[in-house]
């Protein structure tokens, strides 16, 4: 005898992978596999009458401000490594005028 849960019959509502509809009449019944389900990334499109009614998406975990200043600091570090010297963007547009600074 099989005490576990009872697997879902989820096959034919299958949008694309990761994505799953399922009405909120059959949800009731499968509601702590469905979160399971979203927790581990999948996502849960509920519905009514056949229309998109809610979705089940996991929550991402908020980040603390020490680690978001380490992800900034991160991208300046990366981005300063990337940057090229170039035209001064003060003098970038003189092309366009002549000597006595109307345009040519």
């Amino acid at each position: 005898m099989n005490f576990g849960p009872k697997p879902l019959n989820l096959d034919h509502r299958l949008v694309q992978k990761d994505t799953v509809q399922i009405s909120v009449t059959d949800a009731k019944a499968q509601l702590t596999e469905l979160v399971r389900r979203a927790e581990a990334g999948d996502e849960i499109v509920l519905t009514r009458h056949g229309q998109p009614a809610a979705r089940l998406v996991p929550i991402m975990a908020v980040r603390d401000r020490k680690s978001r200043r380490a992800v900034l600091e991160a991208v300046r570090k990366s981005a300063q490594a990337k940057a090229t010297p170039g035209v001064s963007a003060a003098r970038s547009q003189d092309f366009l005028y002549g000597a006595d600074g109307l345009p040519e």
